[in-house]
């Protein structure tokens, strides 16, 4: 009797700890700048100008988020790329701090390399009248800097980039994308990315391997995977990697299911159906350092991952934040806009062309939140554009946002691929 109570109470122990949920959270872009890096002045008004960004709210913000994670009890923190502002040092110095921080606390983390992180010709500080050029690091150092979270205790690294692959749990593996062309640096950062085939070579070796070990994959990179607007191959070809249609059916056909992305700066989820008939979803966390300053706390649990979306409206130091970080957001998209119109080479009537502009503008600012659901004055901006074009296409004609829901979803991992 006393060996079946104690094969029962063996039994239940076990079984509870293996629907026990998996606590992950996911930041992109913190586009961290050290604050040795910054001081009053002109150089750091006119870059805060430029950029949409309060350095002294971002770093509020990082704050309250990274803390929100501790007190939850996160296991896993995911941070998608673009650690840094322009690849300054100083500021991966500092950022390294607070992750040491979080992860002595109980949270492992782990990140992938964005395009303003590694190898920046122009990285900058804004202590005076003008930006001082700074130093950067180089991929080597990247690696061996970020060793506590996730190189140096990497299942595998890649040879021909900083992608790895890291063990999560028993179950669970993650795979890290580096998608950057940071060794075509001349001047600047390059926005655009792409997978090299070397890479996505040992990425399907991986996964071949987690299909026959029954092990469960999650994906991350910084550069989008699937499309997350109409016509954004067209018009915004640098935020996803290239060939992505091809890309994206191949790792579906591998068995990856979910892609955690970033550097559009929008709180969006996206599918992409592969031919063979197989989904993957990319799952695009908005930035942390301007408008609507997102971050998404998951569990996975049997096979199911569950998202949600928290947004961080105000900060001690600024309790207007959302309403002043979204004015912000509202001028550089027109700005934005305006110049995108131009470069097209395409002339347009005055009044369309402002039409236009504004319509742009309001479709970003709701697709960076996520769930764009056209209001009334949006359906107006439509059908005043569609009439001016002379167009019969009416707002409901219009496909805003590409299925599934973006801030609320969950995602079956275990549904067998073809």
């Amino acid at each position: 009797m006393r060996k079946f109570i104690l094969f029962l109470t063996l039994f239940f122990s076990l079984a509870a700890s293996a629907s026990k949920p998996l606590k992950i959270g996911v930041i992109s872009d913190i586009h961290f700048l050290s604050k040795e890096l910054t001081a009053e002045g002109d150089a750091l008004a006119a870059y805060e100008r430029a950029t949409g960004r309060n350095i002294r709210d971002s770093h509020e913000v990082l704050d309250t988020v990274l803390l929100n994670f501790q007190k939850e009890r996160t296991d896993i923190l995911l941070i998608s790329g673009d650690l840094t502002n322009h690849g300054e040092r100083q500021s991966h110095l500092d950022l390294i701090e607070k992750l040491k921080s979080i992860q002595r606390n109980g949270t492992k983390v782990f990140i992938v390399p964005g395009n303003h992180d590694v190898n920046i010709p122009d990285s900058k500080a804004y202590t005076g009248e003008k930006p001082v050029p700074v130093k950067s690091i180089s991929k080597e150092e990247f690696a061996e800097w970020y060793a506590p979270f996730g190189y140096g205790n990497a299942l595998k690294r890649d040879d021909s980039s900083l992608s790895y692959i890291a063990g999560i749990n028993e179950n669970t593996w993650l795979l890290c994308f580096d998608t950057n062309r940071y060794a075509e640096y001349k001047t600047t950062s390059v926005s655009g990315g792409r997978i090299i085939s070397s890479t996505m070579d040992w990425a399907l070796d991986i996964l071949r391997e987690a299909k026959a070990k029954n092990i469960t994959v999650l994906g991350m990179m910084h550069h989008g995977l699937v499309e997350h607007m109409p016509y954004q191959s067209a018009f915004f070809a640098e935020y996803l990697i290239e060939e992505w249609k091809k890309n994206a059916g191949i790792l579906a056909d591998a068995g990856l299911k979910v892609m955690f992305t970033g550097h559009f700066h929008s709180n969006d989820i996206s599918l992409f159906t592969s031919p063979s008939g197989n989904t993957i979803y990319d799952v695009e966390t908005a930035s942390l350092a301007v408008y609507p300053f997102a971050y998404r706390t998951m569990e996975l649990v049997d096979g199911k991952l569950s998202i949600d979306t928290h947004f961080v409206t105000s900060v001690s130091g600024n309790p207007e934040l959302a309403a002043q970080s979204r004015s912000r957001l509202e001028t550089i998209t027109l700005r934005v806009a305006k110049n995108r119109i131009k470069n097209l080479g395409i002339s347009f009537p005055v009044q369309t062309e402002d039409v236009l502009i504004k319509l742009i503008a309001k479709m970003n600012l709701m697709h960076v939140r996520g769930d764009e659901a056209p209001d009334e004055e949006m359906k107006e901006a439509i059908r005043e554009f569609a009439g001016l074009l002379g167009s019969e296409e009416t707002d409901s004609d219009f496909q805003l946002d590409f299925p599934p829901a973006d801030n609320r979803l969950v995602i079956d991992l275990t549904e067998k691929v073809f």
